[in-house]
């Protein structure tokens, strides 16, 4: 979802007469836990930079379900990506990670410098693990080969492209399909999981998209004076959050279910709020664009017309 969005973005700005070529492969063009197939890509395309998107992600039953797979796939990513990007002289590489960094007891809102302060969320540890491993790489290439690789830390993202599985999704997703297919059924309840209290950020991936870009075109000297070279990972989100009963109310709007919404507490919760501090990157001259409830109208009318591949 996101690397489509930055990809959009490249594009527009290659047809507006900028001077790049854009190099991309498919998970089915190359598998980026092969080390020996990420290092014939470097070494014949030789870019000069990266933008590394890829992860595997999921939602809480998702992270819960397969935990090895989360740790390992990501791990991987990173260290193959990275460490190639390395050997075949790429000159700036940014790197997407993810707010679950932080951890579950962690002031809100999360400044930077909360990481490796506490205890994860024990739902999504692994995943966490291996994102706060890249950010990790990044810096420690930074320290000994004097690269220019930098990290970015997305909070919930939503937007075209999204997944919509009905088991693996993230929450908002989740939702969309859940109301809609309540909405066409007219069925009189749709049931969330948890209490609906935790609290929760989300940024449309577009938004996601020209932060990244935002970031990745800053010259080296701005970028470091504006980070720490063991703490050089920028939060990006929309500053504002919403509780999760009151997300599903909104979806339901957009969606035109007029039924009940309950709440199913035996269900975990996850962290109780996730909030991003995103005064760094304020300062540094960005700031979201796309309200909530306008990203979620434009997702649903997405979800609307990619119905036909979104059966599974």
């Amino acid at each position: 979802m996101v690397g489509g969005a930055i990809l959009r973005q490249l594009e527009a700005r290659h047809k507006s007469g900028a001077d790049l070529e854009i190099v991309t492969r498919t998970h089915a063009e190359l598998d980026l836990t092969d080390q020996a197939a990420v290092r014939d890509f470097f070494a014949g395309e030789r870019p000069d930079a990266v933008i590394l998107a890829a992860a595997k992600v999921g939602g809480i039953h998702a992270n819960n379900s397969y935990p090895a797979e989360f740790i390992y796939e990501n791990l991987m990513i990173e260290c193959n990506v990275i460490h190639q990007a390395f050997a075949s002289g790429v000159t700036r590489l940014l790197q997407l990670g993810s707010s679950c960094i932080y951890p579950k007891a962690a002031a809100q809102p999360m400044r930077e410098d909360a990481l490796l302060t506490g205890t994860l969320e024990p739902t999504n540890e692994p995943y966490a693990i291996a994102k706060i491993a890249g950010i990790k790489l990044c810096e420690s290439y930074n320290r000994q080969h004097g690269t220019d690789f930098r990290s970015v830390m997305p909070t919930n993202l939503y937007g075209p492209g999204d997944n919509f599985h009905p088991e693996n999704s993230h929450v908002l997703p989740a939702l969309i399909r859940r109301f809609h297919e309540a909405a066409v059924g007219g069925r009189e309840e749709v049931v969330i999981w948890g209490s609906g209290t935790p609290r929760r950020e989300f940024l449309h991936v577009d938004d996601m998209a020209a932060a990244s870009l935002f970031v990745f075109d800053l010259p080296k000297a701005e970028y470091e004076a504006n980070t720490e070279p063991m703490l050089s990972h920028i939060n990006v989100g929309s500053g504002t959050d919403i509780s999760i009963l009151d997300l599903a109310r909104l979806v339901a709007k957009v969606t035109g279910f007029e039924g009940r919404i309950t709440t199913d507490p035996g269900k975990p919760d996850g962290t109780p709020r996730k909030l991003m501090d995103v005064s760094r990157l304020d300062r540094m001259g960005w700031r979201s664009t796309i309200a909530l409830e306008d990203g979620i109208a434009e997702t649903y009318r997405w979800f609307l017309d990619h119905q036909a591949d979104l059966r599974n």
